[in-house]
């Protein structure tokens, strides 16, 4: 059921996963051949997961896995499917914002299950969290299975017992740019995507919300030109606080990245908070969005609830 408090829309959560589940992996961006699933699948028998294969794994349509009609079926198909109890995303790229709209919100709504990926999945969480109130997990593509630590691979776990993510040094070193506590439902992701949804039906909330930044092989002028773009959207003016995770391959040091930070967010009035490894790393600590999260800036914690139930 969905609560509202205080005029906050109280996003669902989907049932906890158990061993013997069946789960759904799809492409619903770049395109990805069936061969290149070995380790992703060896990693889902460990969990104790069986699987089923859409549709869109080993299709291609130009630079994406499939046609637009051919995404958006294989997603609804797992989203109908009962035996399919959760959603996983192989690959990022390129494509979610091409089926956004096409998409029966309310099915998800009526259906709901975990929805997992990162990265371009921005998109699609953004509008899963708005349109169908569920909670989405912003984690790592099982695809790179290979290249996460095993702190990662063990963010999984949390799909399979309701248990509240609390992220502290011990993770990695935090940066406090802006002191302070706040509390909030947690949004965001990629920060090229969360710009593209600026102007259109899907343009990202943040009233009242924690943010949460990550992106790749961005240059410190393009960070700041879309940290400008969000700035004069107002997006960054009635926040509670801000979550700064991964920002890699941006052709520039620690200090200059901080620095732009601070030029955005010191003066906000909210806690905010750098170093988290949230993003594209090794490291990739898997978090549910829209769910409520506390933010301490001075004790350099972030603690969330349970993305299931």
């Amino acid at each position: 059921m969905i609560k509202r408090t205080g005029g906050v829309t109280v996003k669902s959560t989907a049932p906890h996963l158990v061993k013997g589940d069946t789960v759904g992996l799809v492409a619903l961006s770049s395109a990805v051949e069936v061969e290149e699933l070995g380790e992703a699948l060896a990693f889902l028998d460990e969990l104790g997961l069986r699987y089923k294969v859409g549709s869109t794994i080993g299709a291609k349509y130009k630079y994406l896995a499939g046609t637009d009609e051919e995404r958006l079926a294989d997603f609804h198909a797992m989203v109908e499917d009962p035996e399919v109890k959760a959603i996983f995303c192989v690959r990022g790229g390129y494509g979610c914002a091409r089926i956004a709209e096409k998409i029966d919100y309310t099915l998800l709504t009526e259906n709901p299950k975990i929805f997992w990926g990162f990265s371009d999945l921005t998109y699609m969480h953004i509008a899963i969290n708005e349109f169908s109130d569920l909670v989405t997990f912003h984690g790592p593509m099982i695809m790179t299975t290979r290249k996460m630590d095993e702190i990662s691979k063990k963010m999984f776990l949390q799909l399979f017992t309701p248990m509240e993510v609390q992220y502290t040094e011990i993770i990695s070193p935090l940066t406090t740019i802006a002191s302070g506590v706040a509390r909030g439902q947690l949004t965001g992701g990629n920060l090229r995507r969360l710009v593209s949804t600026l102007g259109t039906k899907f343009e990202i909330r943040t009233e009242g919300k924690i943010l949460v930044l990550e992106d790749i092989a961005e240059t410190i002028p393009r960070i700041d030109s879309m940290l400008q773009q969000l700035k004069q959207a107002r997006k960054l003016d009635h926040l509670a606080g801000v979550v700064i995770g991964s920002f890699t391959q941006t052709e520039a040091d620690e200090a200059e990245l901080l620095t732009l930070m601070e030029e955005y967010f010191a003066d906000l009035e909210v806690p905010v908070v750098a170093g988290f490894k949230i993003g594209h790393e090794t490291t990739n600590i898997a978090i549910p969005l829209g769910v409520e999260a506390i933010l301490d800036a001075k004790e350099k914690v972030l603690r969330i609830l349970p993305g299931v139930h």
